[in-house]
């Protein structure tokens, strides 16, 4: 099994970006599956066609992108992107989009193809905070989340293929308001072990309650 693994580059004036931070510290192999590192672009096009171009170049078996949720205390695995771009603040090319569609012939939502009650739970049995997101945002992130998945169901439907954002690493929080949660790198980077862990071991999900009530 080959699994590719992105994450974005800083926006938003930080200087590092948790996200491929953390990919850039895993093994090569993890559960006997082949592990590809890509870094991707905090903008919203350009991310989609790097993205594109690498599953093109390594013909992966899974696809995981993973980014940054400044402001969540816990590695969140998530359940489903929508068809919309709606940025708070530009992206790194400039480029703010308000109440944009994604794709016009593209679905309201996709949901994950991962496992991802089974990662939320690998990662917690590793003694890290996890839980299940059921929203990606309107940032990048989402924007990804949906393009990986609207590629999924249109061209590589043998493809498994999903999202995981990741606290605010510990050395971005040091002048940010007191309580801002965070995780150390290395703390992220086994959460992220323990997902793919997961997604090589389970090809259908845990049947376990793991919803919200808001």
């Amino acid at each position: 099994m080959k699994i590719l693994l992105t994450g974005f580059d800083p926006f938003g004036g930080e200087t590092v970006n948790p996200a491929f931070e953390a990919v850039k510290l895993l093994p090569d192999t993890i559960a006997g599956a082949e592990i590809v590192k890509q870094e991707v672009p905090t903008e919203f096009i350009r991310a989609g066609e790097v993205l594109e171009a690498a599953i093109q170049a390594n013909q992966p078996d899974v696809v995981i992108c993973i980014g940054q949720a400044g402001g969540r205390s816990a590695i969140t695995p998530e359940k489903v992107a929508i068809n919309l771009m709606d940025g708070r603040i530009a992206d790194n090319a400039g480029y703010q989009p308000i109440d944009v569609t994604i794709q016009e012939d593209g679905e309201t939502a996709y949901f994950t193809s991962l496992p991802v009650k089974a990662m939320v739970q690998n990662i917690k049995d590793a003694g890290i905070p996890s839980a299940l997101s059921y929203t990606a945002g309107s940032y990048v992130c989402n924007y990804l989340m949906y393009t990986l998945l609207y590629l999924i169901d249109r061209k590589y439907p043998n493809i498994r293929g999903g999202f995981i954002h990741v606290p605010y690493a510990m050395e971005q929080v040091v002048n940010k308001p007191l309580g801002t949660p965070s995780m150390d790198l290395h703390q992220i980077a086994r959460g992220l072990e323990k997902a793919v862990e997961a997604v090589v071991k389970n090809d259908a999900d845990l049947a376990v309650d793991m919803g919200t009530t808001h």
